[in-house]
């Protein structure tokens, strides 16, 4: 039977790939209120804004979004999880929900993609979101103790260990890894991830997204495009790329750095531009697609979708932009040795 990773590389050779977009932007056309965030469940804490707890206790909105999405032309769709840890729920006092709010979420993307896919006939797949949390392995959260740091590595392995598990159990085909600003805990993200896929016994390939946080093209923890693929691909990931951020324009020159030093697919999913002095997105979807077509022309994306502000009509406006355009060149060989010239990493020894 071919894998997921097989049948996305395949796809890939063929064709450029579509992404979703934002669901921060869907959910909240929505217009719920706290009753409906809540749901039945017994909480102490104010849970509007918990995005990801509507997997819970608003199910049909999170499939209908994503389903959305795939029949505006996704190609894939990530799971209602970015801030799926025991970190980010602590913030609404939902830690106890972490396992069943991340396999609940899964299972959902994925019955949406299996109700596209047999719509149509055509392949999709599910990433299973993990976030980057609100804490940090390389920065001091106190500016008088530079040494100083909320969390240790093993215990931020746990948090994103659980999550992993419950990911995997509830189906996704691979495990994103987004909007880093910190190339530690993504490493360490990516640690776990590993072990949950061996733990597993099947394919999980891994999928890691880095984010700029000024147009220097450096993240929070200060490293390039260049610097950061370097720290990372002993991870084997299956893609690379760059979300958030900014709008298609601005990371158009990072994009093109990343291209030419990466030798694994390419996946990029943009803003719809700049956020105005409101905090909302203006750029329209044929706009969108118009400045993602400038990384058509230079071969630079294998997968590309939308992230802050972007809708369903932004992805089928990319979804039209990309038909028939050359997707970037894929390396001979998938990048799955553990270190550059060595053997493959064996998961099981």
């Amino acid at each position: 039977m071919t894998s997921k990773a097989e049948q996305l590389r395949a796809a890939a050779r063929e064709r450029i790939l579509v992404f979703d977009g934002g669901y921060g932007t869907a959910i909240q056309n929505h217009k719920l209120g706290e009753d409906d965030y809540r749901g039945d469940l017994d909480l102490s804490m104010d849970q509007k804004g918990n995005n990801d707890l509507l997997s819970l206790t608003q199910p049909k909105i999170i499939e209908g979004i994503h389903l959305d999405y795939l029949r505006a032309g996704a190609d894939m769709v990530e799971t209602n999880t970015f801030s799926g840890t025991r970190i980010s729920m602590a913030d609404y006092g939902c830690e106890h929900l972490v396992p069943d709010l991340n396999r609940k979420s899964a299972e959902i993307a994925r019955r949406a993609a299996d109700i596209a896919e047999e719509e149509d006939g055509r392949p999709r797949f599910v990433a299973g979101s993990i976030g980057p949390t609100n804490k940090t392995l390389s920065l001091s959260p106190d500016v008088e103790d530079p040494g100083f740091r909320e969390i240790n590595y093993d215990y931020l392995l746990g948090v994103y260990r659980e999550q992993c598990d419950a990911l995997i159990e509830g189906g996704v085909d691979f495990l994103l890894i987004e909007t880093i600003f910190d190339t530690l805990n993504a490493k360490c993200a990516g640690m776990a991830a590993m072990e949950a896929e061996a733990a597993s016994g099947r394919e999980v390939p891994l999928m890691i997204s880095m984010t700029l946080t000024d147009l220097s093209g450096r993240n929070l923890s200060g490293h390039t495009v260049e610097a950061f693929w370097h720290a990372v691909r002993h991870l084997n990931p299956i893609t690379v790329g760059l979300n958030c951020s900014f709008g298609a324009n601005q990371l158009r020159p990072h994009l093109a750095s990343l291209a030419k030093e990466s030798d694994a697919l390419i996946m990029a999913y943009p803003n719809a531009g700049l956020p105005n002095d409101l905090g909302e997105y203006d750029e329209a979807p044929e706009e969108t697609a118009e400045l993602i077509g400038k990384w058509l022309d230079e071969n630079l994306v294998n997968i590309v979708g939308g992230c802050c502000g972007t809708t369903p009509e932004h992805i089928a406006a990319i979804a039209k932009a990309v038909e028939g355009r050359e997707p970037r060149p894929l390396p001979e060989v998938p990048v799955r040795t553990r270190l550059a010239g060595l053997e493959p990493f064996n998961m099981a020894a």
